[in-house]
Parts: C-alpha cells; structure tokens; sequence
C-alpha cells in the first residue's frame, strides 16, 4: 500500500407489474408518505430548463432522488441513490467514491470516471472541460437531492450528449439540515459526518460540514478506500430576492483500483465471494487525491429579471497509477469557470440566457514506468506496488470552453409550455507532450518513446432543442422533444487517436407523465441516431478509440408508484434498451496485419436488453422499512457480439430503521441481502480475451443519527 495512503483507526415477469413500477423520485421528496387527505407533491426540478418546474411539466425524461429517500441510505456512494432508475446503469467496484456511470448508453468508454455525462454540484461542473468527471470531491454526505435529466437537450451540459446530474447540497440558510451521523458496517466500512450551522445575525448564516468514509472491503485483493472531507458555507441574504451563497471545501480522497479477474478467478468468486488476486499484471492501480473546491453564486431579482451568476475554481493534485504508468500531477491542476445566467420572466413564459466560460490549466503532468515488477520473457507478469520508477513521460494541456445558451420556454395557453432552446460551445485542446518512454501492450514491456509532440484541436459543439408538453387533464402531461447534442472526445480519447471527431447525437422522444394524490408514472419512448460515434477497442490491454460510422438507440423506459394508504407504498420501474451499429468497420489485429471487420446490426456491449426492478415501503410511527430489488438482462460483451454475459437478477437491498424522540434515529442498510454474486462488468476483447470486474457481495451498515432541533 503506498505510503500516502493512510488507513486511521477511526472509532467510529411482465408488464402487469409495471403499473407498480419505478421508483419516482418526486415522490420522496416528502417528509412524510402520503396521506388521504394530503396531495402527493410533485418535486421541482432546475436542471432540464434552468427554471423551477415540477418535473410532470418538463418535456423531457427526468427523474429525482429527494431527501427522504437519502436519508435512509448510507451514502457511500451516489450508485445509492441513483440505482433505481430507468435507462440509468450505476454499479462501484468497492463502494468508494468511484462509479461507473452510463445513461441510455452515453458513458460505455469511461474506464474510471464519468464520460459523455455533465455530473454538476449546485449548478457547479464537477466534470472538466473535456467532459470527464470524478467524484473524488463529492461529499456525498452532504446531498440534498439528486436530478438526472436524460440524453441531448440539457441546458447545463456543455459537450455532453448523454444529458445532466445535478446534485444539489444542503442550503447554508437551513438549520434542518443540522445533524451528527456515525456509523459501522461490514468490511471494515465507517462513516462520520458533522453539519452544524446557523444565523450568525440578522442576514448572514455559517455552516461546517466535516465527513468521513473509510472500508477496507477484505473480500477483494487491493480494495481499500477512505475520504475525508471538510466544508465551510457562507450566505447572506439581502433580501427583496438577494441571495449570495459561497463555500471553500477540502478534500483527500484515497482509492485501491481492484484488477479484473479472468474465468477461473470468476469461478472461484462465485463459489466463494472471495477475490485473492487479479488477473491482469497491474495489481496496484489506485487514486490518491488532494482537491480545494470554490464557489459562489449569487442569486438577485430585478423586476421581472433574475440574474444568477457563479463563479467557481478547484485546483487538485493526484497519483493515478493505472494500466501500464504511473501518472502524477508534480503541480495542481487548476480550473477556472464562470456561468452569467438571466432569467426574464414575461407574460407568455420565461427567457432564460447565459454565457460560460472555463479554463483547465494541468501545467506538468507526468507518467513513470512502474519500480516493482517481475517479469518474464521480457515481459512484464506483475506489479508488487505502486511506487514509482523511471521518468516516461512529461505532459502540459490546457482545455478551454466557450460558450452560451438561450431557451425560450413559451406558454401559449393555460395547457402549454413549449422550450426552444440552443447551446452552442466551443472547445480548444492545446497539448504538448515529451514520450521518454512506452508501455508496449503487446511485447508487455517498456520501449523507447515517440519524442515531442503536440496536438492542438477545437470542435464546435451546437446543441438546439425543441420539446413541448401539453397537459391532457389535470395531473396528465403528453410532451415530445427534438434535441441535438456534441460530445466532447476526452483528453485521454484524443491523446490515442488524434483525428477523432465529436460525435453528434440526435434525440426524438414523446412521453406521458401522471401526477395524482396516491400515484405517479413516468414513461417515454425514445429514439438517438448518433454519427461518428466514439467506440472503445481493446486488445492486449490496450485500448484504443474510433469514429463508428453511425449507432442507434431505441427505447423504451416506464417507472410508477402507487401509495395504497398512509403506511405502505409500492413501485418500480422498467426499460427496453436496443442499441445497435447502423455502420461501423472495427479494426481487428490479426497476426501482424490489421483487418477492418464490419459490425453492421450488431447490439453494442454491455447494456442490457432489460433493466427493472421493484420496492415497497412501510411506515408506521417511528419505524420505516423499505425493501428495494433490481434486475439486469444478458447483455454482449464485444462489439462482434460472440459472447453473452447473462446479467444479474433480484439484487436486493433491505433498510431499517426506528426514530425516537429528539432527532434519535437508527438505520441498518443490508444491501446485496441476499449475498448475489455476479459481475458488474464483463467484456471481451478482439483477441478473445475475457475479463470480469465484480460486483460487491453482501454487505451491512448500522448508522445511527442525531438531528439536531
């Protein structure tokens, strides 16, 4: 284990169940379940349109997670509270910080991250210019709720086609929010979290915010984690519509990256939970961060003029070992941004604008071969740590974003809303790069480098939209929308294949949401042609990246609730995933030459076919149980589509918890109760060669919290 990686010992079948189905987040937004003669709240939503909207009147597939639903939960993870959700596939290696995240297919080519997704933090991008995101930062403890808006013709992502997370912290200004958690769990898993805040006088409020997450996750060879996290908001509220808000946060973020295993590893997992070793040679690839994280936004009413302007920067440093090097950032990478937003509101609807600009500044990263290895043949066969060895590579970039946005949402009559609206960005790569030394995937081995270099692209990345709800009856909104968005290729995509392209997605949708007292639904169908679609290869290890010709997406996604009295509620949710090539020729290595293969009609890799799952919850006084089961179908794991993988069925996930007078509350989370053990990814490369990454096994959390009144 590395030297700065410290652990402290901190005491510390069918369509007839849909009518039940998914798990709408409007309605946990509740403090309460619902009642008879209490109306179901339908929850409000920012991130699709840039105004506040109940999510029944937005044009588009949007889902939100509130604070009741996450109160129940441990939160180690936003896989928690994400993982019911039609369309949207969220697993973790460990539980970390760490998920991989994919939205109706947008995210497949992430290896760590999030790509191809604007993950945001209070109207804040979490996710670099580039489009890639890591949550190392993200205190997930400090979540108030959590929107996702689905696909192309999102006013918030920038170079992002497949649509927006927004996660919105606890307001400075609300002492409800004030609480002391501390909990034990399984697998050396612990968690500590501090909020306290309040008025400091009339118009001004302070809150700190201090959290901990460890586990060791014995289960699985090298698949430890610990973050820790501190925060301190400030607020001032000048009152006839003036808000400022501001925070300073500090963040160290420590992750094993478990290896993948091969058949015989997947075998022995199976039979007995267990991971002792990793199949691939990189035994000790990992992430090891530092993050400073400011922002502040204001928020002023003028008239019928609101403006909202933030200013945001972060500056972080990380030890990144990974697949062949050892990456190191010797400076702090830094990132400059800011997002002029206005919102007029006039007699027919509200006009929304705005300009963004960012700046990402990484001034001397560096690679370095691995010091400890064995080998033979000249090949490299395995790590024994993750120190590093010689200097292989020195790397200065510079990623800057330009843009604007303007969305006219207009209200022809009392049952209308129409959103036209456009995004329009551009982005400029600057890169130059010394190569000392390589990994060669296929001798395994280290050579000599190719020297000098330097890249320098720009895309240009417009984003028009146009949706339209109509509400049919009270309660019963019918909408459609056309939208178009660019993907921003990532950094690392372009360092691989500099003639990448950004692929553009076009997205047709029409859908009916219902909103009533005791029931909810949300269902859509869609259809994505996406042209030069960015598509992974692996082989030997290494992967590289090219411009498919064309792709499709259909689908179909459905999710409801129905609360049969005031204690018990029921749901679920479901989704009809076909994603194929329309044209794409995959280059295939065979012997020394290269052979360009056609894929044609064949079903990417990795997304299911099928995806559903079903809840119930109980509550009753001071006790709440919920109890939750997901489902994922077979799915390719290659693009040449040669081999299922036949996915997992009823992964369950059981809470409990009681609450006693003066804020007490215990919570006990058994997630996987029923110990499945499956893969959260399996894939295959051109040469045959397949791989498993696995899933977490069985795993409980007791929690106990005090909110402070």
């Amino acid at each position: 284990m590395k030297k700065h990686f410290p652990f402290h010992a901190w005491p510390l079948g069918g369509l007839a169940l849909a009518l039940l189905a998914a798990y709408p987040a409007h309605a946990q937004t509740q403090a309460a379940p619902p009642q008879a003669d209490v109306p179901t709240l339908d929850a409000v939503s920012v991130t699709a349109t840039r105004e506040e909207r109940p999510t029944g009147e937005v044009p588009q597939a949007i889902s939100v997670t509130g604070k009741e639903a996450l109160a129940a939960k441990k939160m180690f993870n936003v896989k928690e509270a994400l993982q019911e959700m039609p369309g949207v596939l969220i697993d973790s290696s460990n539980g970390s910080y760490d998920a991989r995240l994919i939205i109706r297919g947008a995210g497949l080519l992430a290896p760590y991250g999030i790509r191809e997704i604007m993950v945001l933090r209070d109207g804040v991008p979490l996710s670099d210019p580039d489009s890639m995101t890591r949550l190392d930062m993200l205190d997930t403890q400090d979540i108030e709720r959590i929107e996702v808006a689905k696909g192309p013709g999102n006013l918030f992502a920038a170079g992002s086609a497949g649509g927006a997370v927004q996660i919105i912290s606890k307001s400075v200004f609300d002492d409800t929010a004030n609480t002391v958690k501390a909990g034990f769990g399984t697998e050396g898993a612990r968690n500590f979290h501090l909020r306290y805040g309040g008025m400091i006088d009339e118009r001004q409020a302070l809150a700190l915010t201090i959290s901990r997450r460890e586990a060791t996750n014995g289960w699985r060879f090298w698949n430890a984690f610990d973050t820790t996290q501190t925060s301190l908001k400030h607020g001032i509220d000048f009152g006839s519509g003036g808000v400022l808000e501001s925070e300073i946060s500090y963040s160290e973020a420590n992750s094993h990256l478990p290896g993948a295993v091969n058949d015989a590893g997947y075998a022995r997992f199976r039979q007995t939970g267990r991971q002792t070793d990793t199949s691939e040679p990189w035994k000790n690839s990992g992430r090891y961060s530092k993050t400073w994280f400011f922002n502040t936004r204001l928020e002023k009413q003028i008239g019928d003029v609101t403006l909202k302007p933030r200013l945001y920067y972060d500056a972080w440093q990380a030890y990144h070992p990974i697949t062949g090097a050892i990456n190191e950032t010797e400076r702090w990478v830094s990132n400059l941004g800011t997002d002029l937003e206005a919102n007029w509101r006039h007699a027919q609807g509200t006009l929304v604008g705005g300009l963004t600009a960012r700046r990402e500044r990484n001034p001397d990263s560096r690679k370095y071969e691995y010091a400890d290895v064995i080998t033979s043949g000249g090949r490299i066969t395995s790590t024994l740590s993750d120190y590093k060895g010689a200097l292989a590579e020195i790397d200065d970039e510079t990623t800057l974003l330009k843009g604007f946005y303007v969305q006219e949402s207009w209200r022809p009559g009392e049952r209308w809303i129409i959103d036209a609206g456009m995004r329009y960005d551009r982005v400029n790569y600057d890169d130059t790069n010394m190569q000392y030394r390589q990994y060669d995937y296929a001798g395994g081995r280290y050579i000599d480098g190719a020297g000098a270099t330097q890249t320098r692209k720009a895309f240009n990345l417009p984003a028009p939209k146009l949706a339209v709800s109509y509400r049919l009856a009270e309660g019963l909104h019918l909408f459609g929308m056309v939208a178009r968005a660019s993907q921003i290729p990532s950094f690392d995509q372009l360092s691989r294949n500099h003639d990448l392209d950004a692929p553009a997605s076009t997205n047709y949708e029409i859908g009916l949401k219902g909103r009533s007292r005791d029931w909810s639904f949300d269902t859509s169908v869609y259809l994505t042609d996406v042209k030069k679609d960015i598509i992974q290869q692996v082989t030997d290890g290494y992967t590289n990246y090219f411009n498919a010709g064309k792709t499709r997406k259909k689908g179909f996604e459905f999710s409801g609730r129905h609360a049969f009295s005031a204690a018990w509620e029921a749901g679920g949710y479901f989704s009809y995933s076909d994603y194929r090539y329309k044209e794409f020729t995959e280059p295939v290595r065979a012997g020394s030459t290269t052979v360009n293969m056609d894929r044609s009609g064949n079903a990417l890799p990795f997304v299911p076919r099928l995806q559903y799952g079903l809840f119930a919850s109980w509550r009753d006084g001071g006790w709440r149980v919920r109890v939750s089961t997901n489902t994922w179908g077979k799915y390719w794991m290659d693009s040449a589509n040669t081999q299922r993988y036949g996915g997992w069925a009823w992964v369950t996930n059981l809470s409990v918890g009681y609450q006693w007078s003066k804020g007490h509350s215990l919570t006990l989370n058994a997630d996987n109760l029923f110990d499945r053990r499956y893969a959260m990814e399996a894939k295959k490369d051109t040469n045959g060669k397949v791989t498993y990454r696995l899933a977490m096994p069985r795993t409980l959390f007791l929690m106990y919290r005090y909110d402070f009144r």
